[in-house]
């Protein structure tokens, strides 16, 4: 038994079968019929034969017309033929009349009306992707020749057939495409014949031969064809020019990464760097940037014109490697006429063929090492301008293997580099505010090194890596009297330009307290008493307390006759001590409340410092980064002091080592380290007398002194000497009583100082002619370089400098 036979006496519905061809005789009768008739109707051929075409039509009157046809063309019908299981199979007929010899009168060739409908779509279909052209359709044999296409002349370089059935014989991609185009896509294609995998959607280059300048991009989608036995006869692909997208994507990716890249720092030179990583290699093969030397140093740039200096401070190369022959990194770099005037108007240079304007300009050898890398064919050329000036140029190439510039690239290179010169502009601009907050810090601090009788000293200002960090670090050293010198560091809370003022303002006050040669307790005291006060007066635009409130401030007092040393922190770290010995160590001092907070006084701690001693001042900030890493820092800072003072270095070499070692990372907050090596003064240049309250010791403190200075060299100095000590010893024994010290230092000047136990201070004033007396301390005055009284645990003193050698002129009138 036939088992198609079987399977569809068996099924429900109507059959589905293709194709069935009936020959018929003058009356309608199935003379004859093809095997498919099983399929169509669930009857086999030997049932159908002999038999009218009535009996299985549902309605006679088509095939009664068929049998009465006698024309030459085929006539077309449309009816249904009933099935064995009654069921009804609509179908598309045609009928065609045979020549009359013979008995044989129709031939009916029979397809159901589903299928009829499939077959007609799909050759509409095939037709129709072959008539139109704005979608590709190109079919490949195996050996990769084009055998059918619906593509024009103008499109591909691929005639179009009249009929576009007819094949395109030995036509392959090489004689179409560029040789780099062609061989990737051939590759693909040869891939999808090998496993018979579709390639879908894949953009790829596509430019003709015959225009290998014009860029094309093609999205295309590639299937392998095979015959009825599975065999691979050839690839077809389906495609679409998605050029104008390609390149609006690829405008809106590079502006995009633009806009996320640029502008993600202050720096001026990481944010040229960024821009020419943003465009190689999506956009160029080099690129570089050269900006104006006024707008790396953060000046106004002024007019751009021929001649105008610019340094090249960012290349970016796809291969990785510059060419030798251009500017380098960091070169200076000088336009021409030519390009200073379209790059000041604001317009962009577009050399689509550098070998041409080669041959016209005839370049110079700067022009070339400017314009001409050896390996590019074209150049753009685009200004950096922000606010109506040129702040530098940004130069891209295209290499050999690249389609060259052309005018669709010139407003996006434009665009981009307008938002490059927005964040230069803003960089430089910073770097101008930085500069400023910067070297207003740096003028409210002392000369880095000085160098005094007392101590050698050397501080270190690390200013914050923005302006945002810069605060209110400082330091100090200043020298008191009888060459005691007092060591500063401190810092104001805050940032910026307002914790800079407070900084200043601060040091002045120090520096005035300073000069009233007050304990270190008793200068915080007054400190603190003024940071209220300011905080209360001068409250800041937000209305909390002035930047002064929560400042620190530690003041040292180190004397290099007694070696002695008084300390005193308004909640600042005390410093860290290395003795002469080598042993190194955090002074054992308790801060007391930071400036402005009151409540509490201020413990000082003293301390003997043998000469060599290396005292460290620091802020806060140089080791306090979290709670974890607090103490670690702290002691790599001891650690690096005490090994940069054993390697005998000098302050500054200390100081340096230490900033070094213990900031592995930019500062987030500007630090200050002051480093200070103590001295001693010479033995023999200290002299001192105690006498009673007797009238009688004047003439012979004169004596001692004269004998003294003598025994200096300094004999010249003596008769203003005497009249000095006499004023003084004098007034102290009338005015204090017993006892009374008499000091001679010899230093860079000669100091000269008289104790008593009062602690009442001298006032300076001019006598009245009728005035018996009042014309000590402005005798002194006159003859002294400088002269001051401080208080003592013990009372007061009175001293005063004369510069060696120096004879002052006594005026008349202070007799």
């Amino acid at each position: 038994m036939n088992p198609t036979t079987d399977r569809h006496d068996a099924g429900p519905g109507p059959a589905q079968g293709g194709a069935v061809v009936f020959v018929l005789d003058g009356d309608g009768t199935v003379l004859q019929c093809t095997t498919g008739v099983l399929d169509l109707i669930g009857r086999p051929a030997d049932q159908v034969r002999g038999r009218p075409m009535t009996d299985f039509a549902t309605t006679p009157g088509p095939w009664d017309g068929a049998a009465g046809h006698a024309g030459t063309e085929p006539l077309e019908l449309c009816t249904a033929l009933r099935h064995r299981n009654g069921t009804e199979v609509e179908v598309n007929a045609e009928v065609l009349p045979l020549p009359a010899a013979g008995g044989a009168r129709f031939l009916v060739c029979a397809i159901p009306s589903a299928a009829g409908r499939r077959w007609t779509e799909d050759q509409s279909l095939i037709r129709a992707l072959f008539d139109q052209s704005r979608i590709g359709l190109v079919v490949h044999d195996t050996e990769l020749r084009t055998t059918r296409a619906n593509l024009g002349r103008e499109f591909f370089g691929i005639p179009l057939a009249a009929d576009p059935w007819q094949h395109v014989p030995d036509r392959s991609l090489r004689a179409i495409l560029v040789p780099e185009d062609a061989a990737a896509i051939e590759e693909q294609w040869r891939r999808v014949l090998r496993t018979g995998e579709a390639v879908i959607d894949w953009e790829h280059s596509a430019r003709r031969l015959n225009a290998p300048d014009q860029e094309r991009i093609l999205s295309s989608s590639a299937f392998r064809l095979d015959d009825s036995h599975g065999r691979a006869i050839g690839v077809a692909a389906v495609f679409t020019d998605v050029t104008e997208q390609h390149t609006a994507r690829r405008r809106l990716a590079l502006l995009h990464a633009a806009a996320a890249r640029l502008g993600q720092t202050l720096d001026v030179t990481r944010n040229s760097e960024e821009l020419t990583r943003v465009l190689v290699p999506d956009f160029a093969d080099l690129a570089c940037v050269d900006l104006v030397e006024k707008v790396i140093q953060g000046d106004d740039p002024g007019a751009f014109s021929p001649g105008t200096p610019l340094r090249r401070i960012a290349v970016a190369p796809a291969d990785g490697a510059w060419p030798p022959e251009t500017y380098q990194r960091g070169d200076s770099v000088y336009a021409r006429d030519l390009e200073s005037d379209a790059l000041r108007d604001g317009q962009a240079i577009l050399v689509p063929d550098l070998a041409d304007l080669e041959k016209r300009l005839s370049p110079d050898r700067e022009r070339r090492r400017l314009m001409f890398p050896e390996l590019a064919t074209s150049a753009l050329i685009a200004p950096l301008r922000a606010r109506g000036r040129v702040l530098g140029v940004l130069g891209l190439w295209r290499g050999r293997d690249r389609i060259p510039f052309g005018v669709n690239d010139v407003p996006l290179a434009e665009e981009i580099a307008s938002r490059a010169a927005l964040s230069v502009e803003n960089s430089r601009r910073y770097t101008s505010e930085l500069r400023t907050v910067e070297t207003l810090q740096r003028s409210l601090l002392p000369p880095a090194g000085v160098e005094f009788s007392a101590a050698e000293t050397a501080g270190t200002y690390v200013p914050a890596g923005t302006a945002a960090g810069i605060g209110g670090s400082w330091y100090d050293v200043i020298p008191l009297s009888s060459t005691r010198v007092a060591f500063v560091i401190g810092d104001v809370a805050g940032h910026g330009l307002g914790a800079t003022a407070t900084m200043g303002r601060l040091r002045t006050a120090v520096q005035t307290l300073a000069d009233l040669d007050l304990a270190p307790e008793e200068l915080l005291t007054h400190l603190d008493d003024l940071a209220t006060r300011l905080a209360y007066t001068e409250p800041q635009s937000d209305g909390s307390a002035g930047g002064v409130v929560g400042a620190s401030c530690l003041y040292c007092v180190y004397d290099p006759i007694t070696g002695r040393c008084a300390m005193a922190s308004a909640g600042h770290p005390p410093p860290i001590l290395t003795s002469p010995e080598g042993h190194t160590r955090r002074v054992d001092l308790k801060p007391g409340p930071a400036l402005g907070v009151g409540g509490m006084p201020f413990e000082p701690v003293e301390l003997h410092l043998g000469p060599g001693s290396v005292l460290a001042f620091y802020t806060n900030q140089l080791v306090a980064h979290d709670e974890a890493s607090s103490k670690d820092r702290t002691r790599r800072l001891r650690d690096a002091l005490h090994a940069a003072v054993q390697a005998g270095g000098s302050p500054a070499d200390i100081g340096r080592a230490a900033v070094d070692r213990v900031l592995t990372e930019p500062a987030a907050d500007d630090i200050a380290l002051l480093v200070a090596r103590v001295r001693a003064l010479p033995e023999g240049a200290t002299v001192a007398w105690r006498f009673t309250a007797d009238p009688t010791v004047v003439g012979q403190a004169r004596e001692l002194v004269t004998s003294q200075l003598a025994a200096w060299g300094l004999e010249e100095m003596a008769f203003t000497t005497e009249l000095i000590v006499s004023e003084l010893v004098t007034n102290a024994i009338r005015y204090a009583g017993s006892p009374i010290g008499l000091r001679l230092i010899k230093d860079k000047t000669l100091i000269c100082e008289v104790s008593d136990p009062s602690q009442t201070q001298p006032h300076l004033r001019r006598a009245r002619l009728t005035d018996e007396g009042g014309r000590g301390l402005f005798l002194i005055a006159q003859l002294a370089h400088r002269w001051g009284s401080r208080y003592t645990p013990s009372g007061k003193t009175i001293w005063t400098e004369q510069a060696l050698g120096a004879v002052p002129e006594i005026p008349l009138d202070v007799f």
